[in-house]
């Protein structure tokens, strides 16, 4: 849904590359199985992230299956399966399903329509095994559209929304690990808001769309870029908190490179495209004066 949450595979030994690939593939395959082909379309790295967090907390076996894919055919592939990546392919389809809806509530995207109807028996029939989640995803569905038509600019209430679903969703068998799970959750869920809403401010300034950084932006232009940073860190720092105080074993590595590294990918790449543009303004303006 949000694909923020990713790996920086370049600080990965070859073996745990290797597991990552086995845990995405995973769930492409699952997702393949909880929704056919277009569920296969809802892929991300969030997700993958979760499955295997919950794989590593709860020290779950996986069944490896050797399989071609038909993306990538020059040779077999592995990919995991256990019960905590059928769980995060759920959540993915049910996230997604929303997601689909409010994207053609936003801009009227036919197909965007069209893939949301699609997956509308597969998201019942998720609703039945997972009320508890999904309950907390259509009332946050319902907070953010009152934030977003009321232009609400409280950065830590809205954000908060996603934080409150993430919670929630992190939170699988409600037990002795619930809440380091839902404090992860909620850091990680406020964190993936400003990411997404920090990557999207220039499209929505320019296309008149709601997005709750163009005020502080506003009020203080020279220090946004400070602020934002010291947000986004301080909202990780504690998401890496609730991850340290549990015992995880299994593949922490893996999940201490997204945490500390991984999710900065996303942010350092829109700082290369800022720069490559400025450069490119620059060279445009060096030629405009030599004419």
């Amino acid at each position: 849904m949000f694909g923020y949450v990713n790996v920086n595979r370049k600080e990965l030994n070859e073996v745990d590359n290797s597991i990552y690939q086995s845990y995405y593939c995973g769930l492409c395959r699952q997702l393949k199985e909880t929704a056919g082909i277009k569920g296969q379309m809802l892929l991300n790295y969030d997700m993958t992230f979760l499955a295997i967090l919950l794989t590593g907390l709860y020290e779950l076996d996986n069944e490896e299956g050797k399989f071609i894919c038909p993306i990538h055919p020059t040779k077999k592939r592995c990919a995991y399966s256990n019960d905590a990546i059928k769980y995060a392919a759920a959540m993915d389809v049910a996230l997604s399903y929303h997601s689909l809806l409010d994207d053609y509530r936003d801009d009227g995207s036919k197909v965007k329509n069209a893939m949301a109807k699609a997956l509308q028996k597969d998201y019942n029939r998720i609703s039945l095994q997972y009320p508890r989640q999904i309950k907390a995803i259509e009332e946050y569905i319902k907070k953010l559209s009152a934030a977003e038509k009321a232009g609400e600019t409280n950065i830590d209430l809205v954000s908060g929304y996603t934080g409150e679903v993430l919670s929630v969703i992190f939170n699988w068998k409600e037990d002795v690990w619930s809440k380091d799970l839902e404090s992860m959750g909620f850091y990680m869920g406020k964190f993936i808001y400003l990411m997404d809403a920090y990557e999207d401010i220039e499209s929505d300034d320019k296309k008149n769309r709601y997005n709750p950084l163009l005020e502080l932006r506003q009020a203080d232009s020279r220090n946004f870029e400070t602020c934002m940073k010291s947000n986004l860190t301080s909202l990780m720092s504690e998401c890496a908190k609730s991850f340290e105080r549990m015992p995880i074993l299994m593949h922490a590595e893996i999940l201490r490179n997204i945490l500390y590294s991984g999710v900065w990918t996303k942010y350092e790449y829109i700082h290369l495209k800022e720069k490559s543009k400025d450069k490119n303004k620059d060279k445009n303006k060096e030629v405009a004066k030599e004419f």
